[in-house]
């Protein structure tokens, strides 16, 4: 049987809807939902009338008495215009919780038609140091790609550094000068520690230093002409970065590694023959000395068409090109049917055009066609609301966000969990700070801004990670108390308050299966810290440890659910969830 009794309850008045008002007016979405009137509700009598003519509450009263026999619903109220309250029977809750606490998966659906999925995140620049700009990609994009691959989905991480164009010409420049003069001073200033710095000055010479910046664009023809020495420059550059984010990966325990680096580069040599293609199809038109590519329905404010300029008149290639050579090699080579870029709204347009220019060239098309989608997101703002940056103005190194959240975290975990021993009380605070940074990003609405505040991420109050974390570690107390070797028994629900925990529980697949569709991962968060609410409230009217044997086994059974359904959606977050805290 299904567990999820949200769509068991769509399934039967479905069935009871076509029985009773045939096909020919379309599929009927029962529009179900969680009520308080009942422990569901069903609007699809609203629809109905409309389509039918007809009121909607007597509509509502035939379907309520047009249920075929079956072991869901208790009782059916007709409400309002046409609302029907649902309560279900009691024993098919309980048979559901037993059957989702037995599943390893806890009774989530895989994907019934499963996707290959690339998906393209984090994307920082080679010889930078990561900042805030790409936390909000790598963020989202890692707990994306862990939702999608718990679906069934087959998942390609790319991550598309910026490692080729027109600045490596300056960075490798400044690196020979440097070494020339003094090989070890040369060393330090290409540390991992110092890459900031080291592009700042090199990008200070390049305005200051007519000669510099003569040389710097020399460098970019020998490079993309493939000169020894100037790639060996490269190549060190792009090594060294390619080991920095790795590290900063760790720290964040995010799932890229470096068999997932898709660079500008690695897409150069297919430029060329792109544009000579698009010239030779007639798709590519010769604009101003360019090859261009015009998607249908893009204007600039002058109304004419904007194009995509595939090669600039001097010969060279810019983004447009590597994302048309990016995009084709994800749908024709890598066979993906479902392609998403993670990438900042200011990008919208820019990724419409490259999607439509695909499409137009057929690029997308095939026996299953490739959807393309772009995961946009919005900016990390201050306490004071302005864009985030240092108190002295500066750009905020990634590793120092991890680093401050984890020492405001070790203070709290201090605070809150005294008796644990020294090297435990700092894997929690790592957990804490990092799931801090991450939850207060995949909690908010990613399309919108969202405030960086410490104080208030790092606090085990409110709807933050360290809130749901301690949650968990709560209930995984409970089974301490007990003994490890008492076993929870079946579930029977006796209080409302066992009655909506199992309600909130059962909500996993649905919910999971609405971020796999929407790409929104706050309303994962948002489940979770509901879930943790009612495990609150079940908590303080249901004594677990002190109730007699029969309710005290069921209860337990009850915590284990709770607290493998928020470890399990803490960690498709990519957060973790300590047993102790």
């Amino acid at each position: 049987m299904p567990v999820q009794p949200a769509r068991a309850l769509s399934d039967l008045l479905a069935r009871a809807a076509l029985r009773l008002y045939g096909a020919e007016h379309g599929a009927v979405d029962p529009m179900v939902r969680r009520s308080k009137h009942g422990d569901l509700q069903a609007n699809l009598a609203m629809g109905l009338g409309k389509r039918l003519g007809r009121a909607p509450r007597k509509i509502a009263e035939e379907l309520a008495g047009g249920v075929e026999e079956n072991d869901l619903v208790a009782a059916i109220e007709v409400a309002g215009p046409g609302f029907l309250n649902v309560t279900l029977e009691t024993s098919w809750l309980e048979r559901a919780a037993g059957e989702a606490l037995a599943s390893p998966r806890l009774a989530v659906p895989l994907a019934t038609t499963p996707d290959t999925v690339v998906i393209d995140y984090s994307a920082p620049n080679v010889a930078k140091e990561m900042h805030g700009g790409p936390l909000r990609s790598t963020v989202i994009g890692d707990a994306l790609a862990r939702l999608l691959e718990f679906r069934g989905h087959t998942v390609l991480r790319q991550n598309h550094i910026g490692d080729w164009g027109t600045p490596f010409g300056m960075l490798i420049e400044h690196l020979d000068d440097l070494e020339r003069v003094d090989p070890e001073a040369a060393a330090r200033q290409v540390s991992l520690g110092d890459l900031g710095a080291f592009y700042r000055t090199a990008r200070e010479k390049f305005d200051a230093d007519p000669a510099f910046a003569e040389r710097s664009r020399r460098r970019v023809v020998s490079l993309q002409a493939g000169d020894a020495a100037t790639t060996a420059s490269w190549r060190r550059l792009v090594d060294l970065s390619r080991t920095y984010f790795e590290a900063v990966y760790a720290r964040l325990d995010v799932t890229l590694r470096a068999e997932h680096v898709r660079g500008e580069s690695f897409y150069d040599p297919m430029l060329a023959p792109l544009a000579d293609e698009l010239l030779a199809c007639g798709r590519g038109v010769v604009s101003d000395g360019a090859v261009c590519v015009f998607p249908d329905g893009f204007t600039n404010k002058e109304g004419a068409p904007l194009p995509l300029i595939v090669r600039k008149a001097d010969g060279g290639f810019g983004y447009a090109a590597t994302d048309l050579a990016a995009i084709r090699h994800r749908a024709g080579v890598l066979g993906a049917t479902r392609i998403l870029y993670v990438v900042g709204a200011p990008q919208e347009q820019h990724l419409a055009m490259i999607f439509a220019a695909a499409r137009a060239l057929g690029w997308l098309a095939g026996g299953r066609p490739t959807r393309v989608e772009h995961v946009a997101f919005g900016s990390v703002l201050g306490t004071d609301k302005r864009m985030f940056r240092s108190r002295s103005g500066d750009t905020v190194r990634l590793v120092d966000l991890v680093d401050e959240a984890t020492d405001r975290a070790r203070a709290v975990v201090a605070e809150k969990a005294p008796d644990l021993d020294l090297a435990m009380r700092e894997a929690v605070a790592r957990a804490v700070g990092v799931g801090s940074i991450k939850y207060a990003d995949l909690s908010s609405d990613r399309v919108k801004d969202y405030v960086f505040d410490l104080d208030r991420m790092v606090s085990f109050d409110g709807n933050t990670a360290g809130y749901l974390q301690y949650a968990h570690a709560r209930i995984r107390s409970v089974f301490r108390r007990a003994g490890e070797g008492e076993a929870a028994g079946a579930i029977a629900i006796e209080d409302p308050a066992e009655r909506a925990l199992v309600m909130d529980a059962l909500d996993l697949g649905p919910t999971v299966e609405s971020v796999d569709e929407t790409l929104e991962p706050h309303r994962l968060a948002g489940y979770l810290y509901g879930l943790a609410g009612s495990f609150t409230t079940f908590y303080e009217r249901c004594p677990i440890l002190k109730a007699e044997p029969r309710v005290r086994a069921s209860r337990l059974a009850l915590a284990e659910l709770t607290a493998r359904t928020l470890e399990t959606g803490l960690g498709l977050l990519g957060i973790a969830a300590p047993a102790r805290m």
